[in-house]
């Protein structure tokens, strides 16, 4: 499933974009830039929906933060501030898009599956690709090569996490609160049983070979064409 990160300090308005956003995907809220700041580091969210007047640290300086630690989230910026040399900055900061208060309620959906659907490598809404497989993201389902593989439930989101993330390490710790949460009673050992049972289900497509185990830290889809 898709995540997304609401950095505002403006309860209500929070709420607010919750309410249309979370059609999208799961929605986690942060108010004040510190809290933020460290939510976005955790590198689990696929967009971050982000204000520039933040008690704490504000918008530009949480932005600048992240993209020195190389992550890489698409940035929405959403903000009041609606003067040519504040967009400059946001931009140069490492902002995506930038959209001023008061909005349309439509214009930030469209941005939003605009940004998602290029960050994700989606050919459309509801397809994600990768090597000789394709993800329906609507139905949850995988397909190689016309047949239907047995990839379900968490399973799916796995592969999902994987494709969009290819080329990035993702330690246990992070692929267990991406997939099974925080709050999670389950133990961190599932991760090796579940990307045990992925393997299987992907290997008639080949794309098996291509995620690496990097031993006592995690695991990284690689490109098809490094695999050998």
């Amino acid at each position: 499933m898709i995540k997304l990160l609401i950095i505002e300090d403006e309860r209500t308005l929070s709420d607010n974009i919750k309410e249309i956003v979370q059609e999208i995907g799961s929605v986690m809220q942060c108010y004040d830039g510190e809290e933020g700041l460290y939510e976005a580091e955790s590198n689990l969210y696929d967009l971050i929906i982000l204000d520039l007047m933040l008690p704490g640290k504000n918008g530009y300086q949480l932005l600048a933060e992240l993209r020195k630690k190389q992550i890489q989230t698409p940035v929405l910026i959403l903000t009041a501030k609606d003067a040519l040399e504040d967009k400059i900055t946001g931009f140069q900061k490492g902002a995506d898009d930038y959209l001023t208060k008061p909005f349309y309620r439509e214009e930030l959906l469209m941005r939003i599956r605009a940004l998602l659907k290029r960050s994700m490598g989606l050919y459309n809404e509801n397809q994600l690709h990768f090597g000789s497989i394709s993800c329906q993201l609507d139905t949850n389902e995988v397909y190689y090569n016309g047949e239907l593989l047995p990839i379900q439930g968490k399973e799916f989101e796995l592969l999902v996490y994987f494709i969009q993330n290819k080329g990035v390490i993702l330690t246990k710790e992070q692929i267990f609160d991406r997939i099974w949460g925080f709050d999670s009673e389950t133990t961190l050992t599932v991760v090796e049983v579940y990307m045990s049972h992925l393997r299987k289900h992907l290997k008639p497509s080949g794309v098996d070979q291509a995620i690496k185990t990097l031993r006592n830290v995690g695991y990284i889809l690689k490109e098809m064409d490094e695999v050998q």
